[in-house]
């Protein structure tokens, strides 16, 4: 629920079209029920404003499927049969249940999406809102508080976005890629501090983090400047930090 207010922006966004509510997790969510909504705003809005990721091919399948049903087509066995195969393809795919129900579904082709360069610095801004993370590596040192710290911005994706995760470094400047062990994401990681105070910060200032994620943001700047004054290096700045990294992230 911690989001919930940044919900109901897009929401209005949306002229008040679709639904909040939680899901079985006690997560808010936003959902788009009506077909007519779906087909009145949601797809305008989308092809005017395309998907840069992989996800693109999702949007591209669920599209299909949307103009399938407001021609009726999900009416006939061939259109819903049509429709089950595309469903084949989106996100997790068709359960076992439904492949039992519908064993003949007409496969689909998965659409071909290639990875775009970032141009858009709002996109940029609102992708990092999403998907983003602000933290504090703290570390043992041989320095007199026996502690060092590392300030940290991080962006995970799956691989198969692993071109569009570099492309930040592009147009950041700076930063590295690593892929997760035994996982299919990879981490686009800025750790330098002045990578981070100078090209990092500026532009998240200029283009705000939304929502909850925009207080972590701002104990992320408050660690920064303490880190600029040299308190990391006292004791007293020391606990100071480490007071407010507490409260960051799954702290707060």
């Amino acid at each position: 629920m911690k989001d919930l207010e940044l919900l109901k922006l897009i929401q209005y966004f949306f002229h008040g079209a679709g639904n909040i509510g939680e899901d079985h997790k006690g997560i808010s969510c936003y959902t788009f029920y009506s077909l007519n909504e779906i087909c009145s705003i949601l797809i305008p809005h989308f092809d005017k404003y395309p998907l840069i990721s992989q996800k693109l091919a999702d949007y591209l399948l669920f599209r299909k499927a949307v103009m399938l049903m407001k021609n009726k087509s999900h009416l006939t066995d061939e259109g819903l049969k049509t429709i089950i195969g595309i469903k084949a393809f989106l996100n997790k795919g068709v359960n076992e249940e439904l492949k039992a129900t519908f064993p003949k579904s007409i496969p689909v082709e998965r659409p071909v999406v290639e990875n775009k360069l970032i141009t858009d610095p709002h996109w940029l801004a609102g992708f990092i809102s999403a998907e983003g993370n602000f933290f504090l590596n703290v570390y043992k040192t041989n320095t007199k508080t026996g502690s060092g710290v590392k300030l940290v911005f991080r962006i995970t994706q799956h691989m198969r976005d692993e071109l569009l995760v570099k492309s930040f470094i592009k147009y950041f400047g700076c930063g590295k890629v690593y892929k997760k062990t035994g996982k299919d994401a990879v981490d686009v990681m800025v750790t330098g501090y002045s990578d981070i105070t100078n090209k990092v910060l500026p532009f998240l200032c200029e283009y705000p983090v939304l929502g909850k994620k925009s207080e972590d943001f701002k104990d992320f700047c408050l660690i920064a400047e303490l880190m600029k004054d040299k308190k990391h290096l006292t004791e007293q700045g020391l606990e100071q930090i480490l007071s407010i990294k507490a409260g960051m992230n799954t702290g707060r």
